[in-house]
């Protein structure tokens, strides 16, 4: 039995609950119920997000993605691209008071202003 199965199993047998009764409850065959707990067949979404809602768990845990059935928790940390790179160390130098990129930047600012006016 792989993770999907197991994790299904355990959830239910917590709960204890019999295979009929949660089939009953998420409107299945027991049959089917069965076969995706031993993985002869794969429970299809809607019968994985049945689960994960009435065990309150996450996808993740259930298909063996994290230990913590509360899921992942994601940090986006995107990597910059060189281009970005290239940019942050611009601003960086543009705002470093001894820059001389500082003084221009400065300039172009000002002369933007009066433009406007």
């Amino acid at each position: 039995m792989s993770m999907i199965g197991k994790r299904l199993t355990v959830l239910r047998t917590s709960a204890n609950l019999s295979q009929a009764k949660l089939a009953k409850r998420f409107g299945i065959p027991q049959s089917n119920l069965n076969r995706y707990e031993h993985e002869k067949s794969s429970a299809p979404y809607d019968v994985l997000i049945k689960y994960a809602d009435f065990f309150d768990v996450s996808l993740d845990y259930i298909f063996g993605r994290t230990d913590n059935p509360q899921g992942k928790l994601y940090e986006c940390k995107p990597k910059l691209s060189p281009l970005q790179e290239d940019m942050r160390q611009f601003i960086e130098m543009c705002f470093d008071p001894s820059s001389p990129m500082n003084a221009r930047l400065k300039q172009k600012l000002l002369t933007m202003m009066e433009e406007d006016l």
